[in-house]
């Protein structure tokens, strides 16, 4: 996984394979007098992986769709994992550089402004990412040629607050603190950059 997003970008994590889809279910040698299996109505792209998207999100889903028929729920989804273990690694670590490959500017300037304050105090995040527990488009829409995509993370995060002198000020690598996070990707469908970027943040 960490080979195919070496890249640092969007394009490298949202909307492209990753190696770890499932390969296709061979069909069955026909048995004589068996009978067939009824077909499963067609369903579109992601509803196939069970919560890829809220029902106040399908109508959103479908116009991005429409617009781009690249667009594949399921490996947004994966990406969209990927990009938010990645920025939150980078925010962590205080990486402002890959912070400004993956975000938009409104959101670096927020995040490089925590970033400063917390070296103006002294302070080091030794946080840890445990598990995503869960990742769901909750909103989709066009605005203009732009596709915006707003997907809620569920979250287990360890965090620890360390002084310049590795004591601990606040928090525990032993217990894990749930999150709720809604992360807004933007993409132009106008533009041959394929980079999806993160331009905003809130608590869910």
């Amino acid at each position: 996984m960490v080979a195919l997003f070496v890249g640092l970008r969007l394009y490298a994590v949202l909307g492209r394979r990753t190696g770890h889809e499932q390969q296709p279910v061979t069909r069955p040698e026909a048995v004589p007098g068996a009978t067939a299996p009824a077909a499963e109505p067609a369903r579109d792209r992601g509803e196939a992986a069970g919560m890829a998207f809220e029902e106040s999100a399908a109508a959103g889903v479908r116009q991005v769709i429409a617009a781009d028929p690249s667009f594949d729920v399921a490996r947004f989804l994966e990406g969209a994992q990927a990009a938010y273990r990645m920025i939150l690694e980078a925010f962590w670590k205080g990486d402002r550089e890959e912070l400004r490959a993956l975000v938009a500017d409104d959101v670096r300037e927020s995040f490089e402004a925590a970033i400063t304050q917390r070296e103006a105090d002294g302070h080091v995040l030794n946080n840890r990412l445990v598990a995503i527990e869960r990742a769901v488009i909750e909103r989709a829409e066009l605005v203009g040629h732009d596709a915006r995509v707003t997907v809620r993370f569920d979250a287990d995060i360890a965090a620890v607050t360390r002084d310049k002198d590795g004591g601990v000020v606040a928090g525990s690598l032993t217990d894990a603190v749930e999150t709720h996070d809604l992360w807004t990707f933007q993409r132009s469908l106008a533009s041959d950059d394929p980079n999806w970027l993160l331009v905003e943040t809130d608590e869910a």
